[in-house]
């Protein structure tokens, strides 16, 4: 392929200085990767690398125009886009090669760089999880009305993602300012393009209804004019645009690809168009003498050389730190007074409890399916998006967007409620709670804070059926970062509800739908509750009953039928599944030796089981009865009354219990 030389116009749109400056940061890219792929074979790197030599140009002309208040969020071939954004490599090589002054303090590695004090918001192990994250960033900037812009990179292997679509389609329906920037280097890991869609990239911004441009990736100054021009006009309040650049990777999809999928001849035609010799042509047609390029090239191999020893210096991180960076440190929040006021209903602490810290906090806001116009499912937000304008918005039903607009907008200093509207639903896009919400504090080494608050509901008992019924904590306490609480009464409702919109961690807030009803005495305004403790609200000597959520009204009325015949239950409210009050439990047990266990999730591997575990471990010997669950079988809620009733657990046989297990 012949290169053909740069024609005046485009040499003309930047001064030769801020040629030479692209030149620079595009040979620092390029340094950086070779020097990781050496020290990889060395096995001075641990970890999978994935490295963008060939997409330089892409990355260095998108970040030109942005400033650090601008955002990116990046993939898992994301160096370059980090370098460009302004990221010291000496940190990031430290943290390639897992040293406690690495970048994210050697917790995330190649894949997972981020630093959002500098619009960084996170390189992603996930192909096309950056794109709902940057959708909430943008949110957070449009709500800002400072004119910050978000570039979101990724792949044209992430266009086959269900991300990509939520994403976009989220953005566009709320005119977010975000460039979805694809580095369209034609393989999806071992996959041609060709392979992997059918529609281009123009014809499906054309459906999202938002525009489209098209770029020379290899052509640093082609990208940045492309880009000061896109950024401008999300600068004057213009929606997304949808940005394709031309590259290729020279490299495999990782390192130590056997590139079987490719030829060696289309590899060296691709590098005629290396994109730091365009750059050089670039720079001889503006006039540069090639002894300054040369300059350059000099100052960043000592650079990256420098940073390399600096890394290989350095301690990795301390074996007793493994705990570090797992959740934020929580303000200490005192048991209150118990509510003594007003009869009110469980719906009405939900939406006091949205009323009362939207208006305390403008950094919060409330989003989800139909929360806004609709007022909710239930009518529990009703009335809150007339009071808040541009705070309580409506959805797609897109829940991995809804979920990674949290987490973004989280990182980006927002304080965001979003509904997923039934707890089934999570599955959909269990990637942002699992990979994102609950790990991201820790991967970046506490760069990322994620203040967030997930409301959902279930409730087995009114034939909702198995996918509308599901009790799944177990599988959210079982992901280490995330906080799940679950309020059994209207006043601890308001109260924790309040308390996890302020807590500095990603919170799953479950509440039951058949409380919502549910009356009991109003708090006052500034009630809040401590999350990850326990309450005893009966007090028993004979047998200790746990459970949390709309059970605990069952087991309350269990424990006052078993009063009348002469067995005293001592009844523990768990409110908060994870993190765990053990203390709690475990004290009641040395005063019972006893403990039952009452849940409506399923009986196998539940929350239940890990506290028979932790009873049988710390509580051996206090024990004097056999550890008992109270919870459906394992078998999926049904549908009819019959097996519903059959099924799920109640106040009879819960007494039944606890009958059988005081008596041994």
């Amino acid at each position: 392929m012949t290169i053909e030389a740069p024609q005046q116009a485009t040499t003309g749109s930047a001064p030769a200085e801020q040629l030479l400056e692209m030149y620079r940061r595009m040979r620092r890219i390029r340094r950086f990767e070779e020097r990781a792929s050496e020290l990889y074979k060395a096995t001075e790197i641990p970890g999978f690398l994935h490295l963008s030599i060939g997409q330089e140009a892409s990355a260095v002309g998108a970040c030109w125009p942005l400033g650090e208040r601008d955002g990116i969020t990046s993939t898992h071939r994301g160096h370059g886009h980090v370098l460009a954004k302004g990221l010291d490599a000496a940190s990031m090589m430290a943290e390639l090669m897992g040293r406690e002054a690495g970048t994210c303090h050697g917790r995330g590695g190649s894949m997972h760089i981020a630093d959002p004090g500098l619009g960084i918001y996170g390189a992603n192990g996930i192909v096309g999880a950056g794109l709902p994250i940057a959708a909430g960033v943008a949110t957070a900037a449009k709500l800002r009305a400072a004119g910050d812009v978000v570039v979101a990179f990724f792949g044209d292997g992430a266009v086959a993602q269900g991300m990509f679509h939520e994403a976009v389609n989220l953005a566009a329906v709320w005119d977010l300012p975000v460039v979805f920037l694809c580095e369209n280097n034609h393989y999806s890991e071992f996959s041609p393009e060709a392979d992997q869609h059918r529609a281009p990239l123009s014809a499906r911004a054309a459906g999202y209804g938002i525009d489209y441009e098209h770029v020379d990736g290899n052509d640093v100054l082609a990208v940045s004019r492309t880009m000061t021009e896109v950024v401008g006009r999300l600068r004057a309040g213009g929606g997304p645009i949808l940005v394709e650049a031309e590259t290729y990777r020279w490299h495999g999809h990782y390192e130590g690809d056997p590139e079987r999928y490719r030829t060696p001849e289309e590899v060296a035609s691709a590098k005629e168009r290396d994109p730091l010799l365009v750059a050089r042509r670039h720079l001889a047609a503006a006039g540069v003498a090639t002894a300054l390029a040369d300059a350059v090239d000099e100052e960043i191999d000592k650079e990256i050389e420098a940073a390399v020893e600096w890394a290989r210096a350095l301690p990795e991180p301390a074996p007793e730190s493994l705990y570090d960076f797992v959740s934020a440190p929580r303000t200490v929040i005192p048991e209150p007074a118990p509510a003594q006021g007003e009869v009110f209903r469980s719906m009405d602490a939900v939406r006091l409890a949205l009323e009362h810290e939207l208006a305390a906090d403008p950094s919060v806001f409330v989003a989800g399916i139909d929360v806004g116009a609709g007022g909710n499912v239930f009518g529990l937000t009703r009335g809150l998006a007339d009071a808040f304008p541009g705070r309580v918005r409506d959805t797609p039903i897109s829940e991995s967007a809804i979920l990674g607009t949290a987490v973004g907008a989280a990182m980006a200093g927002m304080r965001p409620v979003v509904e997923i509207m039934y707890m089934d639903f999570i599955g959909v896009a269990l990637d942002m709670l699992l990979n994102q919400a609950a790990k991201l504090r820790f991967m970046t080494g506490g760069r990322a804070s994620m203040p967030l608050v997930v409301r959902t509901q279930f409730g087995a008992g009114r034939s909702s059926g198995s996918q509308h019924s599901q009790s799944l904590e177990a599988l959210l306490a079982h992901i280490p970062g995330l906080t799940v609480v679950m309020p059994s009464n209207p006043a601890d409702t308001y109260g924790l509800l309040r308390a996890a919109i302020r807590d500095p961690n990603p919170v799953v807030f479950v509440e039951n739908r058949l409380q919502y009803g549910l009356k009991g005495p109003r708090p006052p305004a500034d009630h809040l509750i401590p999350l990850g403790k326990a309450k005893v609200i009966r007090e028993g000597t004979d047998i200790t009953l746990v459970s949390w959520s709309r059970m605990v009204q069952d087991a309350l009325a269990a424990a006052e039928l078993l009063a009348g015949e002469g067995i005293s239950v001592e009844v523990i409210d768990l409110r908060t599944i994870a993190p765990l009050d053990r203390e709690t439990v475990l004290a009641s047990l040395a005063k019972t030796n006893r403990l039952v266990i009452a849940h409506e999730a399923v009986r196998d591997f539940g929350v239940g089981a890990e506290l028979s575990a932790l009873a049988v471990d710390e509580g051996f010997w206090h024990l004097d009865a056999p550890v008992t669950r109270v919870a459906p079988p394992p078998v999926p809620a049904p549908y009819a009354p019959s097996l519903e009733r059959v099924w799920l657990p109640s106040r009879d046989t819960i007494a039944d219990t606890v009958r059988r297990i005081a008596a041994v």
